[in-house]
């Protein structure tokens, strides 16, 4: 009876398996991927995300890292699902790739009706920050983002240097300071009290175009990085479903025999 019950694999069968464990190597390699990147803008980025009313950027971040996680899990579901060729864990694999894909599609609509909002509340939102927020007490994180922002790009102001003479702390300010000594070309104690070209990025002009350049390039590696592996789940889950027919043809075949 035992040997009437015996799995017999088809050439195809084994092939369609080594297909979908070499498909979730690269799954798992994506996944850890995208979770890199999350985790590298959250670390590296994340002085930029104090200059933003929006939590649209950050929670596009948080939601990288889970995705990340997400997807190595769902890669080691597989490929215990294709070693061992269960069939109910393949079912769990296409519906976990299915629910994973729906996701991206929905967060990749959100995010192309959110970047205009964003855009414009970025555009609205930055010069009142600077002009509010700098150097006031209990603003360190604006703070700091400002001088980073303001070295990083080579800028100084939102639109321009002249948006600093507006700021509470150059009005308050007991040194003359014209702009931050973040505006200067070479940074040092109240440099910034000159605003000379020759002095600070004062030709090279605001920083909002900058930072609108940075974020647009942000949102294109996460929609590069979102459609290449919407593909390889597309791959996956027409790969999960010949498996699962042909197990299930071979196991009828075999019980058969």
């Amino acid at each position: 009876m035992e040997a009437r019950y015996k799995r017999k694999n088809t050439c195809g069968t084994i092939c369609l398996k080594y297909l979908l464990f070499l498909f979730n190597v690269l799954f798992w390699v994506a996944g850890g991927t995208v979770l890199a990147v999350g985790i590298w803008t959250v670390a590296e980025k994340s002085d930029y995300i104090s200059l933003l009313n929006s939590t649209f950027y950050s929670a596009s971040a948080y939601i990288l890292i889970a995705t990340g996680i997400i997807v190595v899990v769902t890669g080691l579901i597989g490929c215990c699902a294709t070693l061992r060729e269960m069939r109910n864990l393949l079912i769990v694999y296409f519906i976990l790739l299915f629910c994973i894909f729906l996701l991206e599609i929905i967060a990749g609509v959100m995010a192309y009706m959110n970047y205009q909002k964003l855009d414009h509340e970025l555009r609205q939102n930055l010069r009142w920050t600077m002009q509010h927020k700098y150097k006031q007490l209990g603003e360190e994180g604006v703070t700091q983002a400002v001088d980073k922002l303001q070295q990083e790009f080579k800028c100084c102001g939102s639109d321009s240097s002249l948006d600093w003479a507006d700021s509470i702390w150059i009005l308050t300010s007991q040194n003359a300071m014209m702009v931050p000594d973040s505006c200067c070309k070479t940074p040092r104690d109240f440099c910034g009290q000159r605003d000379h070209p020759s002095n600070i990025y004062k030709l090279e002009g605001g920083c909002i175009g900058r930072l609108e350049e940075f974020i647009m390039s942000q949102l294109l590696i996460l929609g590069a990085v979102g459609i290449g592996i919407a593909f390889l789940q597309l791959l996956g889950m027409m790969l999960t479903c010949c498996l699962y027919q042909n197990l299930k043809e071979d196991r009828y075949s075999a019980c058969c025999f």
